[in-house]
Formats: structure tokens, sequence, C-alpha cells
């Protein structure tokens, strides 16, 4: 793949005579490289037809527990009539065809908006830019996979027509097979030849035997290897004459190894190499433990030019950004002097360092063989990984061959790292490597969600209606940075505002003056997406100040929320829908209720959090109404909702890290508070149907848990808890 530059899309002159030069001369339509297995015909870049009949769909987006390998599939299958008993997935090739703009779009909020209309869709097919997140698998790939079965439908009815001398339109599908009156044909028995029809124009959507997949809780593909151990990950690929490397990394910053004790390492039997770096230290053995031990006995040591970054200087850092002047990304109205004086309503918060805490911990395999780098590995940005990889090894892009493996994470997913340190050690060892990072490693070198404080204020009308709102976030810049790992050479269209760092941060409400500021602290400190984004942070400070000014106005806190959302109506439904559901008191002292809503990804949520207080604080229940829009497998959507729920619980009251000297304080998962079976509450969830298009689900059980668990620790209390994790 040719590396995107600012040069490159700037060809022939100026700015905007470039930009037009270059659109001209990228294509526009791409072939499909999708394998087909002797006994297989494919239909395009999205399914095979095999001579036993299995159906196999090609998915381009990462399988990280979201369900995509059946929620895709399930489309495909649904508009091609077939039988889901006999669908299977495979992971899609390297291809502008599954490329997913809108993953760009959403994940980077939009910063790329600056550029003309439809700028980032072929930035994002020409940089082969196959990118899962932001929560829009079904969004961006509904239409492609609905053409896709149908495609294959219509060629199968017109093979199936001329055997039978018939018009192709009175053929119908059922369950994998063709049919016309008493006449059938299995898909299997008619796809070679199929492949040979034309299409016919218009491709006709729907007809009869499709359309009976979609909204049914279908089982999901990758349950059944899943839950039997024939399931790979990353850290389960073995190899012949493979070799098991671990690593250790300096701390965070600028740290250089020094010194590494090469003679203690070579005591430990099974050892074979040491492999060093500047930034790091591996050790090569027979197997995984063997490496570990190693590398306990090399004991590095790293030194660093500069002073390592501590809590204490995140905090202060943080601190003087806020302080300084910031970047307006939204604004509506004109706030003028209404926040100025007596009777404004204030409130600052803070929030740690978020850390994924995925059961996998961050690993891959490479080998290097016959001019070939190949890499298994759980990526979410594969093109990126590729590019990462040949950059370090010294390689052409068309070298080195990326295999996608199930993922134990996801946000985490984003970064490249671990597929330059597979890659160095697989071509400096010339045999086959599986590198896993510890437990440790994994924590202390995680991209983690960025830390923030912010400075909410308000003032109120009369009424006790919202009359102007200040939200001013200090937050690393961790859009840019992110932007950086997935379009390199590409950050110039940027610009200086990121809108990532205070993503979600602009209320649903409507409030006459309005404005967020993003205020800019440099922290060394490497940031990443987590499930959810900034509006984890962000749906903390605007719902849990909501109820604050709601205290304020002397109302009860649905009812003023409902009374601000105007035209938001999904979002007030899902409101009613979750007191009624979950018996709101009104979030009265002492009733140790609270409620919060949010909106994402083109759904909304309203989440009712019950909380004992008796010793250490417990939620008993958590409570959510959803609106997702229209549901492919309501299942799959269930599961997204209630798993949601229980990653926001984790970050409410933990799951977050303190650091010193440049390394974090938590190394394992016993540090990090993270909710047990004991310490899960009950959950009642209520998908609210609907016909709007579908949302993402991925996140949007995430933001609102955090607040709605802060106010009703207010209402258990009295005290207002301004501070995530919740028990800092």
């Amino acid at each position: 793949m040719e590396r995107l530059t600012r040069r490159k899309v700037m060809i022939g002159g100026g700015v905007g005579v470039g930009l037009v030069v270059a659109w001209g001369v990228w294509p526009r339509a791409y072939r499909a490289n999708l394998a087909v297995a002797p006994g297989e015909t494919g239909f395009g870049g999205w399914l095979k037809i095999g001579d036993d009949g299995h159906v196999t769909v090609a998915v381009p987006q990462l399988e990280h527990g979201q369900g995509v390998y059946t929620a895709l599939p399930q489309i495909v299958a649904d508009a091609l009539g077939a039988d889901w008993r006999t669908v299977g997935v495979e992971p899609a090739p390297l291809n502008p065809l599954y490329a997913n703009p809108l993953a760009l779009d959403d994940l980077l909020e939009g910063a790329l908006s600056r550029l003309p209309a439809g700028f980032a869709d072929t930035v994002a097919r020409r940089g082969d830019l196959i990118v899962t997140g932001g929560s829009t698998s079904v969004r961006m790939f509904e239409e492609d996979c609905r053409i896709a079965g149908a495609s294959a439908r219509a060629l199968l009815c017109r093979a199936a027509a001329r055997r039978w001398g018939v018009d192709w339109r009175d053929c119908a599908v059922d369950n994998g097979f063709v049919t016309s009156a008493t006449q059938r044909l299995r898909f299997a028995e008619l796809a070679a030849e199929a492949a040979r029809e034309r299409l016919p124009d218009p491709l006709p959507i729907g007809g009869e035997g499709s359309g009976r997949l979609s909204g049914q809780s279908l089982p999901r593909l990758d349950a059944p290897a899943k839950v039997d151990g024939s399931a790979n990950f990353a850290g389960d690929i073995r190899l012949p004459d493979m070799v098991h490397a671990a690593i250790r990394q300096g701390p965070i910053g600028d740290a250089t190894l020094t010194r590494v004790d090469r003679t203690a390492a070579d005591r430990i039997r099974g050892v074979l190499a040491v492999v060093e770096n500047p930034r790091w230290v591996a050790a090569v053995a027979t197997t995984g433990w063997a490496a570990q031990r190693a590398l306990d006995a090399l004991a590095p040591r790293f030194t660093s030019s500069a002073r390592l970054i501590d809590s204490a200087a995140i905090t202060r850092r943080l601190a003087a950004a806020l302080d300084a002047p910031g970047e307006t990304i939204a604004a509506s109205g004109t706030i003028g002097t209404l926040l100025d004086g007596a009777g404004v309503v204030s409130a600052d918060y803070r929030v740690g360092p978020g850390v994924h805490a995925a059961l996998e911990t961050t690993s891959a395999t490479a080998a290097w063989r016959d001019g070939r780098l190949e890499l298994w590995l759980p990526t979410a940005a594969p093109a990126a990984a590729r590019a990462a990889a040949a950059q370090v090894a010294g390689l052409r892009e068309t070298q080195v061959v990326i295999h996608p493996t199930l993922a134990g994470s996801s946000g985490a997913t984003l970064d490249p790292l671990v597929a330059e340190q597979a890659a160095l050690l697989a071509m400096q060892l010339k045999r086959p490597v599986a590198l896993v990072w510890s437990r440790g490693e994994t924590i202390a070198h995680d991209r983690f969600r960025p830390p923030a404080q912010a400075r909410l204020r308000a003032r109120l009308s009369a009424n006790g209606a919202i009359a102007a709102w200040s939200a001013q976030i200090a937050a690393p810049s961790a859009g840019h940075a992110l932007a950086r790992r997935l379009l390199p050479g590409f950050t110039w269209a940027l610009g200086t505002g990121d809108p990532y760092a205070v993503a979600g941060a602009q209320p649903p409400y409507r409030i006459p003056a309005l404005a967020i500021t993003h205020h800019p602290a440099a922290l060394a400190l490497p940031t990443g997406h987590l499930r959810g984004g900034m509006h984890g942070l962000t749906a903390f400070f605007t719902e849990t100040f909501v109820d604050e000014l709601a205290h304020v106005a002397g109302t009860e806190p649905l009812s003023y929320r409902i009374g601000m959302l105007g035209g938001e109506a999904r979002l007030a439904r899902c409101l009613t829908t979750v007191a009624a559901l979950g018996g709101w008191n009104g979030g009265a002292a002492g009733s140790g209720q609270g409620i919060a809503c949010h909106s994402l990804r083109g759904s909304h949520i309203a989440v009712l959090a019950e909380v004992e207080t008796a010793g250490r604080p417990r939620v008993t229940r958590l409570v959510a109404a959803v609106d997702c829009g229209r549901m492919i497998n309501p299942d799959l959507v269930l599961q997204q909702i209630e798993g949601g729920l229980i990653f926001g619980l984790a970050h409410a009251f933990g799951a977050s890290t303190t650091i010193s000297g440049g390394r974090t304080d938590v190394r394992g998962l016993a540090g990090l508070d993270l909710p047990r079976l004991a310490d899960t509450p009950d959950i009642v969830v209520e998908c609210i149907r609907s016909e709007a298009p579908p949302g993402g689900v991925a996140e949007i059980g995430v933001p609102a848990v955090a607040p709605a668990i802060a106010n009703a620790l207010h209402a258990a209390t009295g005290i207002r808890r301004r501070d995530l994790p919740l028990r800092s």
C-alpha cells in the first residue's frame, strides 16, 4: 500500500487545485481479492458458496465480543435467503472495498470535517483504512451486505431459471434453495453457473424467501468455537519451529535501556536469545514461562533524560491547562456576561487515567519466511499494523501479510506497537515468534483513556431552566494521537482543535447560550480509545452537573431533564421508560436512586441506578432503557448493553491507576477494583422498538452508568462525588 502523505494528496499545484487533481486520479472501483478455495465459488468480495452448500461471509471488522461475526453474516444471509445452519464467517482481506470511513469520522469525532465533502471517504479507501471502532460495523456495512446477498440471490435465480426455462423473476429462495412452482435446486448445485450470470439492473433488494432472518435472535457464529476452546486468539497460534518471547519496556516517557544481566538470563533452562532495543528488551525461549523467567532474571534498567511523569504532575498540568485559554469546539447563542457575578452554579470534576483491563493481554505472532513477513494479531486497524510492521522491518508493505485473529480487547487493538515489536523479533531471529505481554506489562503500557479535569458553570433562569452553560475540559489531545496512528502523514488536516477530547460534552438539552472549550494538556502519557471514548467522561460531567442544577432549581431530576429535552423525543422516551421500569421515586434524600441519560452514535439510553451505602458503597440494581433503532439481532444488542453497563460500573469504581516515576502503581487485575460476580447488580434492560436506522450499540451502554451511580450516591448520602473513580 502506498503511504498517504500531504505531498501525494496535493499534487499539481495549490491546495485547491491539488485536491481536485488527486481526487480525479484516485480509483473509484476496486477488484475483490477474497480467497476462494477448491470447491468454492466466489460472489464478489463478500461471500462464497461451497459445493457442499456452505455459505461463507467475509467480515472486514474485528470480532472482539461485540458480535460482528454474527450481525454482518446475518444481513448477508437474510438478503440471500440462506439457511443459517450453513453460514460461516472468515476475516476479509485488506482491500479498499472494506474501508470504513464512518469509523474514521466517528472515532475522530468529525475532526476531518474541515476537508471537502466526501474527502474522508476517499482518504479511507485510498489508505485501505479497514477500521473497527465507533460502533460503526452495522451502520457502515448493512447496505453493502444486503447488496451482496441480493446480488448472489439474483444470480442464483437466473442460473436456476435458465435450467428450467422460466423467467428468473418468477423464482424465489427458501432456506438455501431456489424454487419455482414445484421445482427446487440447492444453492450448491447452482453456484458455479450463477457466478457466470450477469447482474440485473436495477438489482431487486428483498423478494420472496428473503427477509426472514433480520430482527431474529439467531445464535452467534463465534460462540461454539469459544466454548470448546478451538477459537484462535493471537496467543494460541502455533507454528513449526516457533519460539516464545516476553518483553519488558521502560517507564512511560523518554526512557532508554541501559543495562541487562545476560548471565543471569542464560542460567534459565530453555533460553535461546536476548534481543535489546533502545526502548525495550525481550527474552526468547522455548516456552512462554521460560521467557518470562529469563526476563525477570535480566533485571533490565532504564534511564531517562527528563523527569518521569507521575500522578501529581498530571494533576498540575491539567489544572494549569484548565486555567489557560482554551479552544471553542462547540457554541450556540451568546453567553456574554451571563456566567459572571453572583448566582452562577459551578462545579469542578476530575477523572484519572482509565485502563482497558481486558482479559486478553497484548500479543502477536510473527514469522519471516520466503521473503514475506506474516503477522497474526487482533487488530482493529490492519492497514496501520501492516504499515508499522513494514516500516520497522525495512520491507515493502506488499511483503507484509496480516492475519486478523479474534480479540479479547477493543480500543487497545487500534495501536500497532505490538505488531512492530513482533516484526522486529521475527526478522532478527529468523524464526516464528509468539510475543505475549505479561499482565503487568499490558497495564503499565496501556493506551490509557485520557485523564481530565472539567469546570462546568451554569446560570438558571427565573423558572429554574438553564439559561447559560459552559463546559471547560482540560485533557490531552487524544484524538490527534489516535489520528497519527491511523493516518500517518496526514495529520496536517486535523487543525488545532481536538473534538475527540470533548466528545459528548454538548448536552442534549435546550440551552439558549452554550460553550464547550477544550484546554489541551501536554502529558507524557500514551492515550488511546477506550470503549465509549471521552463520552464516558463527559456524560459524567454533564449528567452529574444537571442533577446538581435540578436540586438548585428545586425540581425532581427526571422532570427537570424531560422539561429541557425539547425535540429529543427518543431520549425522553428512554427516560420515562426507565423511570417506570425501575420504580423511580424521584431521587429523594435517602432513596439511593440516581438517573442519567446520554445519546451516542445514533442511539439513546437512560440508566437508573440504586445503591447501598452500609459500609462499602455497592450498586444493587441497574435499569436501562435503550433506543438503538432497528435491531438486526436483538440478543446481540442485549449482550452489548449488559456488557456496557458492567464496563461502565467497572470504570465508575475502578479500572484506573495512579502513576509514580513513570510506572503505573497497579500492575495486576487485583488492584483495579473491577466488579466481581458478587459485586454485579441486578440488571434490567428494555430495548425500545424502533424503525429508525440502526444506531451504534457497542458503546452506548457505558456513558450514563457513572453519573447515574454518582447521583444515586448523593441521594443516599447527601455527598457529591465529582471524581472518577468514585472511590478515589
